[in-house]
């Protein structure tokens, strides 16, 4: 099977990992409602890849056949999708407990995490004003969270793991970007979760009861399959390091959900530090912009 070679595509990747973002924001709101309604929380995960992998199957496998299957690189690909399974069942043991505006902020550390490693890992070169303006956008991100004034959850402890396992998902996903297919990295990051979890899942299963349970516990794998979808595609368009602030934008996404669905409206400081956040954005895009015109 031929894989697409990267391309110096940035304005189209980070359109991509924009909308990335939302659906991400999607597949944690979906999490969250069904943990409310009482769905044990490795039955979610299962479903979320299960899903995942039905729908990648469906759209690649009438294209591509079963050469999708087989991996370039198998051990990279096994830590890919390790890192990915970690990360799910970690953000939503978190969002059982913690309201999703707050396990949103928490992965907004990711950048930093993303650019620092991006540098050994990827051998990218990040400017001390891209790393500044990442950095800018965290403190919007503190203001939003208030740590100051909100009283400390253990489970926060879940979302910090969930942004560790996270970013070193992201920085292999960019390793694999040219080399190995998105076809392949999705049905490896999909069936190896629907693999491992399938016993846990059904040993605890609980049968939706309503039109809207089933909806949603197929909806969570159909945002799983798309999102991830399009931040492969994101990584093998743009650099990891330039992607990565655009995590950012999911806290209006969540915050948006918090009103419409879970009935929590943002404060001042919240809407304060998505200033903040967005001010960051901009500043890194027009940097990078000015920075190719140029070469």
């Amino acid at each position: 099977m031929s894989v697409k070679p990267r391309e110096k595509r940035t304005a189209a990747g980070v359109l991509v990992m924009a909308l990335a973002a939302i659906l991400f924001t999607c597949i944690d709101t979906s999490a969250k409602w069904l943990t409310i309604a009482g769905f044990p929380v490795s039955q979610i995960v299962f479903a979320r890849y299960a899903g995942h992998l039905i729908y990648t199957l469906a759209l690649y496998l009438p294209q591509e056949g079963v050469s999708i299957f087989k991996s370039n690189y198998p051990g990279k690909q096994f830590l890919r999708s390790s890192f990915l399974l970690s990360s799910t069942f970690l953000n939503f043991l978190a969002l059982k407990y913690l309201p999703i505006t707050v396990t949103t902020t928490i992965m907004f550390a990711g950048p930093i995490v993303i650019t620092l490693l991006a540098i050994p890992l990827l051998s990218e070169k990040v400017g001390i004003r891209r790393v500044l303006g990442v950095c800018t956008g965290f403190l919007g991100v503190l203001v939003v969270i208030q740590p100051w004034g909100t009283a400390f959850h253990p489970a926060m402890f879940f979302s910090l793991a969930t942004l560790v396992m996270s970013s070193l998902y992201f920085i292999m996903t960019r390793m694999l970007a040219g080399i190995e297919s998105n076809a392949t990295q999705q049905v490896w990051s999909a069936a190896l979760a629907t693999i491992a979890l399938s016993p846990f899942a059904w040993h605890v299963w609980v049968w939706p009861e309503t039109s809207g349970q089933w909806i949603v516990l197929c909806a969570i794998g159909c945002f799983g399959a798309l999102g991830h979808i399009s931040a492969t595609t994101a990584h093998r368009w743009a650099d990891a390091s330039i992607l990565a602030p655009l995590v950012y934008s999911q806290v209006f996404w969540a915050a948006l959900v918090g009103i419409l669905i879970f009935d929590t409206f943002p404060t001042v400081w919240t809407l304060g530090g998505g200033a903040i956040i967005i001010a960051s954005g901009l500043y890194i895009w027009q940097r990078e912009t000015r920075k190719r015109k140029k070469l």
